[in-house]
């Protein structure tokens, strides 16, 4: 990955790819360009790819029995989908944040500080600022700085959710990968999450996956909506929702189907 932290265009070019879970196509042909420092969104109804499309970004869809992809996905110069990409190293610069909260069931301290020991950082001191960063980046470390030894089962859903994406990002990555992150939570919780993903795109380039439209429409510089597994369209969000461009995405944006 060292040749990755040597170029500087941040741009994420996906071109041509396409996911297959043992004979079936989760994702055809797919070709777009997910642009640094942005928010990218991803719509359309169940199984139509869009998280395997997501996965398939860091590469956590190998870890599936029976998935292989092809095409290309280039990220600062590299194809990061070539064999010779370690995918561990990947995902220490592409972070991603499940549907579902899942903390480790330790210490809030040990789950942010998690990460970055197992990249080799040890000292106590180090580790100290990394965790406070992290927290403070995810709008968490008000709540949780006078309990960093408690465990962080302990905390709301919305809690857990935030701890993961500090969680996500204290190993420092450049890109954080988000599958519905707010679909189990409730609406506060959804607002801070949502809050949360207009600060981050300051410093990361963000890529969510979701079912609510409005969703999209509110916090996306751009959204990609996908159906059987194609993307459909792609394009600047007000101008998708406003204007889109193909028939299919009108009639999902306006409730005809998903």
């Amino acid at each position: 990955m060292e040749d990755i932290k040597k170029t500087d265009d941040g741009s994420l070019i996906i071109s041509n790819l396409d996911v297959y879970y043992s004979d079936k196509l989760a994702v055809n042909k797919a070709s777009l360009s997910i642009p640094k420092n942005k928010v990218t969104a991803f719509i359309g109804p169940s199984g139509c790819g869009k998280s395997t499309l997501l996965k398939a970004i860091n590469r956590m869809n190998e870890e599936i029995e029976g998935c292989r992809t092809s095409g290309k996905i280039i990220w600062k110069g590299i194809n990061i989908l070539d064999s010779k990409v370690d995918p561990v190293a990947l995902r220490s610069r592409i972070g991603m944040v499940f549907q579902k909260p899942n903390p480790f069931p330790r210490s809030i301290y040990d789950n942010v500080a998690y990460g970055p020991r197992i990249h080799g950082i040890k000292n106590k001191k180090d580790l100290d600022a990394i965790v406070e960063k992290s927290l403070r980046d995810a709008a968490i470390w008000e709540e949780v700085c006078d309990r960093l030894d408690e465990s962080a089962m302990g905390l709301s859903g919305g809690q857990q959710q935030r701890l993961c994406i500090a969680r996500a990002l204290a190993i420092q990555p450049d890109i954080i990968l988000m599958d519905e992150p707010c679909s189990a939570l409730d609406p506060i919780a959804t607002t801070k999450i949502e809050d949360l993903i207009d600060e981050l795109k300051k410093e990361y380039t963000v890529v969510i996956v979701t079912h609510n439209m409005q969703q999209a429409a509110r916090i996306s510089d751009y959204t990609g909506f996908m159906y059987l597994g194609e993307v459909i369209e792609f394009g600047e969000t007000e101008q998708l929702f406003q204007k889109p461009k193909h028939e299919l995405t009108e009639k999902y944006i306006i409730g005809r189907f998903g």
